[in-house]
């Protein structure tokens, strides 16, 4: 393990490159859309958004191959294991590949199921079917690159991260306008674009890892292929799976709610999540500097560290909270006003703006407790709380609803943040005493 002490610097090296890496996030998709947008018709853009929109809720349940992955193998970097730390990463890829191999054999199933939740025009949905057959042959590359980012922010070497993510988009943006604006080659060359991005990706991924392949523990089939850290592995993960199914539920419900209070709320509402995501985004970075400095703390056995760790990530979530809130309540009519020209949902955004501004601040607790539990790998406590928060939230939506509308849905998706704070934060001394073990 690093004899490095937990410091701010160290802290903010985590943390700064994953924020900026989350930032190029939104580009990517405002690209592709720009790009699909000289064609001057609505079908191709609209097939672009809803392939995308398709394979993204894909791979997002895939996120557990991420913070599996960074979990299991900060423990094992901080408990000085080298070996596991190699061969957690080809386990990681193992996983991602086979999921991804998984989806091109399901896509027939898969492609139908969507179209049937989310119906289009048959030119839009005739178009997104194109997109969708050439992206999915890329699956395996982008499932295995959360193993990889995951495998990297364990190492604390977000700054790799960030430039995996940058080459991918650049890449990306790259052919996006040789394909389409120079070949003509329409929405299939938005596809083919972003698959070759993602396959350059996960080779890129495989060379920012090559420490790992220096050695032989890499390929060690016993080891790799051990049953008992496999049981290990597929606990951790299907926790998390479980956790993120049980979270999309609310921000489903939440849509599902907006959409029966009229076009200008629902309108109004999927502006004002973009501020939500965005803040999201941003703090994700301390909460991922959590989860190095926790793992590697719980697998060393040190309390002290680990509770610094959790005390400076803390403190700079704290920090960076309060100015986004701060951002938000000063700015946020006027940003407001660059997503939307429509007076009505300018006005119903107006409304409830003090919600988002609120989000940053009442939102970070639970982001850094995921971020603590993650990097312990406690993924039990983290599943079951989630399910006793999402509980208590339908419980007390409906009602809120009910009685103040719209007003009544932003305070229930705040409360929800609030209540996996406070039920982590009732798991968290259980945390503590099984890392001094």
């Amino acid at each position: 393990m690093s004899a490095e002490a937990i410091t701010h610097g160290r802290v903010l090296r985590i943390a700064v490159p994953i924020v900026l890496s989350n930032a190029t996030v939104p580009l990517l998709g405002a690209v592709d859309t720009a790009v699909i947008g000289q064609l001057g018709q609505a079908a191709p853009i609209g097939a672009v958004g809803i392939g995308a929109v398709v394979l993204t809720s894909i791979y997002w349940v895939f996120g557990f191959l991420r913070m599996g992955t960074t979990g299991l193998a900060a423990q094992a970097r901080g408990a000085g294991d080298g070996a596991e730390v190699a061969a957690l990463l080809s386990r990681a890829l193992l996983i991602g590949l086979g999921g991804g191999c998984l989806l091109i054999l399901l896509q027939p199933l898969l492609f139908w199921a969507a179209f049937r939740l989310a119906p289009a025009s048959p030119e839009v949905e005739a178009l997104a079917g194109q997109y969708l057959t050439i992206r999915i042959w890329a699956a395996p590359a982008a499932i295995a690159a959360y193993g990889i980012n995951g495998w990297l922010i364990a190492q604390e070497r977000t700054r790799a991260v960030l430039a995996l993510q940058l080459w991918t988009n650049g890449i990306n943006i790259a052919l996006d306008v040789a394909f389409v604006l120079g070949f003509g080659w329409g929405v299939p060359g938005v596809a083919l674009a972003t698959a070759l991005a993602e396959g350059s990706g996960l080779v890129l991924g495989l060379w920012l890892c090559r420490d790992a392949f220096r050695g032989t523990a890499w390929k060690d089939r016993a080891r790799v292929l051990d049953s008992v850290r496999l049981r290990r592995m597929a606990q951790v993960n299907a926790d998390i799976l479980i956790r993120t199914v049980l979270l999309l539920s609310i921000f489903v419900s939440f849509q599902f709610w907006g959409a029966g209070m009229g076009d200008a709320t629902l309108a109004a509402n999927q502006v004002l999540m973009q501020f939500v995501n965005i803040a999201a985004y941003a703090l994700d970075g301390f909460a991922f500097a959590t989860e190095a400095l926790v793992g590697q703390a719980f697998g060393a056995g040190r309390i002290g560290e680990l509770r610094r760790g959790i005390r400076l990530a803390s403190l700079w979530g704290l920090g960076a909270a309060a100015a986004l809130g701060l951002a938000y309540a000063a700015f946020g009519p006027g940003i407001v006003a660059l997503m939307t020209t429509a007076p009505e949902v300018r006005e119903e955004a107006a409304r409830f703006l003090p919600w988002v501004a609120l989000a940053p601040l009442i939102g970070l607790p639970s982001w850094m407790l995921d971020g603590i539990f993650i990097g312990a790998t406690r993924t039990r406590d983290m599943r079951t709380m989630t399910a006793l928060a999402v509980a208590l939230y339908f419980a007390a939506a409906w009602p809120l609803t009910e009685a103040f509308g719209n007003h009544g849905l932003w305070a229930a998706l705040t409360l929800s943040w609030a209540l996996r704070a406070v039920t982590l934060g009732w798991r968290y001394p259980a945390l503590e005493r099984a890392a001094g073990r």
